[in-house]
C-alpha cells in the first residue's frame, strides 16, 4: 500500500496545505479518504485523477473534509469518468449528497445538455452509510470503520485499511481515544491529526481563550499524539491535519518525542509513504526509513 497526503491542512486557508484528503493506492485500487479544498487539483498533481478512484471514504461531514465534493465529481466527469462514484460515509452522508446535487442541479443540467459528453454515469453517486465496526472490501482492500470521539460533532469515524499483509490506519478528527489505539495495534502506519496548542495564542477579534480551548477540546494535542503510536506499537506515525497550518517543526518533533521514539513523519501535501518499502517521497527526495 502507498499513502499520499493530498491535503494536510484544516479550515484555515493556506496555499501550502490544502484541505484534508488522502489517497491510498493498493495494487490496482485507488481509494480517497475525505475531499477537502483543492482535492481535485492535488489528485492530478499526484498522478491519480479522480476518474480512476474506486471509492471515497468519508470520515465525517465537517466542511473542511467535504467542501470540494461536488468539484471532485464534476472534474472527474470532465476527465472521462464513466462509472458512478461510490461514497462510503457515516449517517447523514446520503442526505449531504442529495443536498449538494440539489444546490447545483440547474447548473449541472445546463452542462449535461450543452457539453454533450459521451456518458453521464460519472455524475451518478452511490452512497453506503456505515456505523461502528463495519467491514467491507473495495478492490481487495478490507476497510474497517472505527467510531472516534469528535464530540460534540456527531458520527466521526477512523478507518483501518488492510491489504496484502499491510495495515494502514486513519485517525479522523478525534481526541486521544483508546478504542482507536486498540484498532491501530501493530499497524504499519497511523495517519493522525494534531492540534498544536502552543501555536494558538489569543488574538483579539480572531480567537479568544474560550475559542482556542473549545477547538482543542475535540482534537488530539501535540503533547498526546505520540502516545497513540507508542501504545499501539505502530511501524510509523504520520502527522497531518495540522492546526494551525504553520508551526515550529522542531518544537513539534520534541513534543512528540517525549512519548514516541519510532519513525515520525510530519506530513506535507503530496508526500507519499510506501508501507512495504518504507520509503518516503516528497519534493523529489526519497528517504528510506530503518
Amino acid at each position: 500500500m502507498r499513502l499520499t497526503l493530498l491535503g494536510t491542512g484544516c479550515p484555515q486557508a493556506d496555499p501550502r496545505r490544502m484541505g484534508p484528503a488522502s489517497l491510498v493506492r493498493a495494487g490496482d485500487t485507488a481509494l480517497l479518504v475525505d475531499c477537502g479544498s483543492g482535492v481535485a487539483q492535488r489528485l492530478v498533481q499526484a498522478g491519480e485523477p479522480g476518474r480512476g478512484i474506486e471509492a471515497l471514504l468519508v470520515t465525517h461531514l465537517h466542511s473542511d473534509h467535504m467542501i470540494d465534493f461536488h468539484q471532485l465529481v464534476v472534474s472527474s466527469w470532465h476527465q472521462g469518468r464513466t462509472r458512478p462514484w461510490r461514497v462510503f460515509g457515516p449517517p447523514g452522508t446520503g442526505a449531504f449528497v442529495e443536498r449538494s446535487f440539489a444546490l447545483w442541479r440547474r447548473e449541472l443540467d445546463f452542462r449535461i445538455a450543452h457539453e454533450r459528453r459521451p456518458s453521464t454515469a460519472g455524475l451518478e453517486v452511490e452512497v453506503a452509510e456505515f456505523t461502528d465496526g463495519e467491514r467491507f472490501v473495495l478492490g481487495g482492500v478490507e476497510v474497517t470503520t472505527v467510531k472516534v470521539n469528535h464530540d460534540p460533532f456527531p458520527e466521526t469515524y477512523g478507518f483501518v485499511l488492510a491489504h496484502a499483509g499491510r495495515k494502514l490506519v486513519f485517525s479522523a478528527d478525534t481526541v486521544f481515544w483508546p478504542p482507536l489505539i486498540a484498532a491501530a495495534r501493530a499497524a504499519d502506519c497511523v495517519v493522525h491529526e494534531v492540534f498544536i496548542l502552543r501555536e494558538m495564542p489569543v488574538l483579539a477579534g480572531v480567537r479568544s481563550a474560550a475559542t482556542r480551548d473549545a477547538v482543542a477540546g475535540y482534537h488530539t494535542l501535540s503533547t498526546e499524539v505520540g502516545r497513540v503510536a507508542a501504545e499501539a506499537g505502530v511501524g510509523a506515525l504520520v502527522l497531518n491535519h495540522f492546526v494551525p497550518t504553520r508551526f515550529d517543526a522542531a518544537a513539534l518533533i520534541a513534543e512528540v518525542r517525549e512519548s514516541w521514539r519510532g519513525p515520525l513523519i510530519l506530513g506535507e501535501d503530496l508526500l507519499s509513504y510506501d508501507l512495504s518499502t518504507r520509503v518516503v517521497t516528497v519534493d523529489g527526495a526519497s528517504i528510506a526509513l530503518g
